[in-house]
């Protein structure tokens, strides 16, 4: 079996875990609060579009170099093994990080910047450190493929939409500002936006 197909095989399996791990909280948080959240709701719509055409082109790209990587081949740059595996290593590390997150997150789980009716403030597990853990454990696994894939077209799609989810931060933390007062202001002053606020 050569090295392609090994590391195909790895990130595939990695990517089914931490998806299913996404999708069944996220059904289990619409289940639970009888309450489904449409995605992209009240977000400016220039940053959804950019977010929205970045995250498809970067899954494409994704599943071209699993399923038929010659279709994705001509964005190849040659990394050394040792760095792609350190991008499996990034994605391992991922999936607990991610399970974590929404095992705290519970039920407050949402695809936008829209709070639910019964939405309450988080507080513990990654966040009591920082305020967004999810687009900095997923992050880690995105980059973690990137690297495995050796691909620089999957890197620029995933900065696309990774920027564009950056720009909506402020919009989602001004609606949990309006939602919490200043219980989330202080929250806001000890922690980090995406890493710890260390000292703070």
């Amino acid at each position: 079996m050569s090295a392609e197909i090994i590391f195909r095989s790895i990130v595939a399996v990695l990517l089914v875990v931490s998806f299913s791990i996404s999708g069944y909280f996220r059904r289990r948080a619409n289940r639970e609060t009888g309450e489904e959240v449409r995605y992209g709701k009240d977000e400016v719509k220039w940053s959804l579009w950019v977010r929205t055409i970045g995250a498809i082109l970067f899954y494409v790209s994704m599943m071209l170099f699993l399923i038929y990587p010659p279709l994705i081949n001509w964005a190849q740059i040659g990394l050394p093994l040792w760095l792609r595996w350190t991008g499996i290593g990034l994605m391992v590390i991922a999936i607990p990080l991610i399970f974590w997150m929404f095992r705290t997150l519970d039920t407050n789980v949402s695809p936008t910047v829209v709070t639910r009716e019964q939405h309450t403030l988080v507080t513990t597990g990654p966040y009591r450190w920082i305020r967004h853990p999810l687009y900095t454990f997923a992050t880690i696994n995105f980059m973690g493929v990137i690297l495995v894939a050796a691909n620089w077209f999957m890197l620029i799609t995933a900065m696309v939409a990774l920027w564009a989810l950056h720009m909506r931060t402020p919009l989602e933390e001004q609606r949990l500002l309006e939602a919490f007062g200043e219980e989330y202001r202080i929250y806001m002053g000890r922690t980090g936006r995406y890493l710890p606020k260390w000292g703070g």
